[in-house]
């Protein structure tokens, strides 16, 4: 235990994401002192919102900087402790990084119960699930009968938004760029429909499969497909504003989409953002509901797995270009 391999943020892309915008070092095991525990990872989660911190458009994230470890939450285990708190051998979340070893003051870290897959607290039960919990039950209020529909919806937060809301009574349209993400929505996680936005048909088939219009709309995605869900949303409909990831990848982000103010003011339509961090006080009670769905096998968590700390950055980009389901997830 005397080298730690890392992942460094080696350029700021100005354009699409590339592997070369990476680097690996290796650099000693860092030390640590009172109050703080020495953690080795054993999985890492990459999510799309990473994108938009190294974009600087998310301001909770900082601005991004070269030659820094790529920051990212995963999954550890204690090696060594100077925190009574916690214990060597304890299971961690918290901020790792990209990168085998990590130091972190006790207050940093979350500890959590062995289990089948240490993994599942990266996706479900960590922020893309917390995400979809509160931003559809929460902020989109749906009521049982009415229509929902989820961008990104085989992605790390849009599938479980589609399978919650199958919960709440609601039929459900997931929006994904493959004939084979829409398969899997609507065959193995209960969607009622899934359109391919990337068909030179996709207008008319969205129109088809809302034939009741919109009453949520779960955006996860921006550019053309919310200014399409603005033109179908019903009367007092709600548009949860999650992510833009259509907008990431790019030095050159769209504008906004047609119909705004136009469409709310007309159709008394609330469009609201949210983070997840505002409903942090409840992360305990939404972690417990998650779990039981889980367990009674009401909800299917999916992922996508890559093998070794080398593979974050091909992870990051497979992502990107949509090429990843579920939680993207990164073994050590």
């Amino acid at each position: 235990m005397s080298e730690n391999r890392q992942i460094l943020i080696a350029s700021i892309p100005s354009g699409p994401l590339s592997q070369s915008d990476f680097e690996v070092r290796t650099a000693p095991v860092p030390a640590y002192g009172d109050g703080e525990v020495l953690c080795r990872t054993l999985a890492l989660t990459i999510g799309a919102g990473q994108r938009a911190g190294l974009q600087g458009s998310a301001s909770y994230a900082g601005a991004p900087r070269a030659g820094v470890v790529m920051g990212g939450t995963g999954v550890a285990v204690v090696e060594e402790s100077n925190a009574p708190e916690i214990r060597a051998g304890d299971l961690v979340v918290g901020p790792t990084g990209w990168q085998e070893f990590s130091v972190h003051p006790a207050t940093a870290l979350r500890r959590v119960e062995p289990g089948p897959d240490p993994a599942l607290h990266l996706g479900v039960l960590g922020a893309n699930g917390l995400t979809a919990y509160f931003g559809l039950l929460e902020v989109g209020k749906p009521r049982p009968g009415e229509t929902v529909v989820v961008s990104a919806a085989a992605g790390s937060v849009g599938h479980i938004v589609g399978q919650i809301a199958k919960k709440q009574g609601c039929r459900v349209v997931g929006v994904a760029g493959s004939a084979e993400k829409c398969g899997l929505l609507v065959d193995e996680l209960g969607f009622d429909a899934a359109v391919n936005y990337k068909d030179a048909d996709f207008r008319a088939a969205f129109k088809a499969a809302t034939p009741d219009r919109i009453d949520v709309y779960f955006d996860n995605t921006g550019g053309d497909i919310l200014e399409s869900a603005l033109f179908r949303m019903n009367l007092r409909g709600r548009i949860v504003c999650c992510g833009v990831v259509s907008q990431y990848d790019t030095a050159h982000p769209a504008p906004g989409p047609r119909g705004v103010p136009g469409l709310l003011v007309n159709n008394r339509i609330r469009m609201e953002g949210f983070l997840v961090f505002d409903y942090l006080e409840r992360y305990d009670e939404a972690r417990r509901e998650l779990l039981g769905w889980i367990e009674r096998g009401e909800l299917k968590p999916r992922t996508t797995e890559f093998q070794g700390l080398e593979s974050a950055s091909q992870a990051f980009v497979e992502l990107l270009g949509g090429g990843t389901v579920g939680t993207t997830i990164v073994r050590l």
